[in-house]
């Protein structure tokens, strides 16, 4: 009976091309926004290059300052990460590093821009950066401020070229002089902290990193726990250093500040009433719901048109004894059928656009991929899809009167 389905559809599909173009252009088009936006989130989501630790850390992006008139808030000072952060006893290290900034630098008379960013010796005990040669500058090269970077693979190639090793060599950037030390696997730019093309130590930074003792700054941190097990304990006792920290200024009366698991910290908007994550899910879940809904509806409203051009086919057989129930069925595998179809187109596409903005480099280092978790729903999304469009017009031809079909014809 299926096979009858399968071979009925078929022709039913070829015989109207103009609505099989249209229904599977309207498909693809949807499944293939959904599949690239999918993949983009999962990148950011479940790629844990370099905080391969992700399960033992928590990471503090800034801090606000508020009072009834006025408002204070951006990243941390290296003084309250080390004086405040530091003084925890429960993390057994604390990472920190600046924000990245730009700057260009120039070889053979070729200007490049590059993104810079100053760290600590615990940043690279905290995070698992590849090394693809050399290693991290250590501590007693910090305490000495000598003039060393790590650099990451990409820059490697741009301002080097297709040499072999780089350690030992100089790189300029900000007309400053620096000695790589070690070459890293890139970082995409969407993971914004760990983030860079140099990685220097803080000390060599032009600014005096001690020379501002207040809460805000330049700078972000990490905390890592022993285990995991300790992570809602060093949560709770970031959380009542933060209450207890004296104000700054009298126009202020709360401060602000959070230690966060990765996605919390991500999406983290300031507002302290509403989580962050719930308003991301919710923005992620209505873009999806209309990217769903308006296509459906089309493709109803397309089947509906389709069941009264096809009411005379109906009506002959309902006249011949075919049934309600195998009318619908009938139906519904035509739907599922071109929507797999459509799913199928989809990925195609899916995979030639990713390819495009992998190629084209639009998003620093990110590369973009069709993983099986990214393919298992859209095939779901496929199956939601053909259900969704195909439910209602079936049950629209099921309630076809056969003398009202024979004579509409």
């Amino acid at each position: 009976m299926l096979k009858n389905y399968f071979n009925i559809a078929i022709a039913v599909l070829k015989r109207r091309k103009f609505f099989t173009f249209i229904s599977l252009f309207v498909i693809s088009f949807t499944l293939t926004i959904l599949m690239v936006l999918t993949a983009f989130i999962d990148k950011v989501v479940n790629d844990n290059y370099p905080d391969k630790k992700r399960d033992r850390l928590l990471y503090i992006n800034s801090m606000e300052e508020r009072g009834e008139n006025a408002m204070n808030g951006g990243s941390l000072s290296f003084y309250f990460l080390t004086h405040y952060a530091g003084s925890l006893k429960t993390p057994v290290k604390v990472a920190i590093s600046s924000a990245y900034s730009g700057t260009n630098t120039y070889i053979n008379n070729k200007k490049i821009a590059v993104n810079y960013k100053y760290t600590n010796d615990a940043y690279w005990e905290v995070l698992d950066y590849d090394f693809l040669e050399g290693k991290a500058f250590n501590r007693q090269q910090i305490a000495n401020g000598e003039h060393v970077a790590v650099i990451s693979e990409d820059l490697k190639k741009e301002y080097f070229g297709n040499v072999s090793s780089v350690v030992g060599q100089y790189i300029e950037a900000d007309n400053v002089k620096y000695r790589v030390s070690g070459v890293v696997k890139n970082v995409p730019i969407t993971n914004y902290m760990m983030y860079s093309d140099i990685y220097l130590p803080y000390t060599v930074s032009k600014s005096d990193y001690n020379e501002n003792k207040t809460y805000r700054g330049g700078y972000i941190g990490i905390l890592m726990a022993a285990s995991k097990e300790d992570v809602p304990k060093m949560h709770e006792e970031y959380e009542q250093m933060i209450s207890r920290l004296p104000m700054s200024s009298k126009e202020f009366n709360r401060i602000y500040s959070h230690a966060d698991t990765f996605i919390s910290g991500y999406v983290r908007t300031g507002n302290e009433e509403k989580s962050g994550v719930t308003i991301a899910l919710t923005a992620i879940g209505i873009f999806v719901l209309l990217v769903m809904l308006l296509p459906t509806l089309n493709l109803v409203n397309i089947n509906v048109t389709r069941i009264m051009e096809r009411s005379s086919e109906i009506g002959v057989r309902k006249a011949f004894g075919a049934s309600s129930q195998t009318l619908v069925y009938q139906f519904i595998v035509e739907n599922l059928l071109l929507t797999l179809m459509g799913g199928l187109i989809s990925i195609i596409l899916s995979l030639t656009i990713l390819y495009f903005i992998n190629s084209a480099g639009f998003i620093a280092n990110l590369t973009l991929s069709l993983n099986f978790t990214v393919l298992s729903i859209s095939l779901l999304t496929c199956l939601v899809f053909g259900l969704l469009s195909g439910v209602y017009p079936a049950w629209r031809m099921s309630r076809l009167n056969v003398v009202t079909a024979l004579k509409a014809s």
